[in-house]
């Protein structure tokens, strides 16, 4: 499966054009963006257990700025959608939103992985 902007997961060609093309680097962000992730999603869920909204804005921001700078279409989407449920201290629709905040985040990082992997190979 190609990662296109049509998918709405990755913006292929924006991430290509932001990063020169560059193989090497792209791979370098995917493995900082996974470790990223996973301490993002860890601050998610703690906010969302201890009922800190503040806590998830910030979390669920910092994730919308991760995933915008590398391209991500419907995990920035429901980033974005996120933090403004948070700031709304709107608690138990954001507990569904976060759910969904995973799965998209989980297929961009998939979807950058492959790309990297495709890169790393030409």
């Amino acid at each position: 499966m190609e990662a296109n902007h049509s998918d709405g997961i990755l913006d292929r060609s924006a991430l290509l054009d932001r990063i020169g093309g560059d193989g090497e680097l792209l791979q370098e962000l995917a493995v900082m963006f996974g470790e990223q992730r996973e301490e993002l999603v860890r601050r998610i869920r703690e906010a969302l257990e201890q009922g800190d909204v503040d806590a998830l804005a910030r979390a669920a921001h910092t994730l919308k700025g991760c995933v915008g700078n590398l391209g991500a279409g419907a995990a920035f989407e429901a980033a974005r959608r996120l933090e403004i449920l948070a700031r709304e201290r709107r608690l138990e629709h954001a507990r569904g939103v976060a759910g969904e905040v995973e799965a998209e985040v989980a297929r961009f990082e998939l979807a950058l992985l492959r790309l990297a992997e495709e890169l790393g190979r030409t």
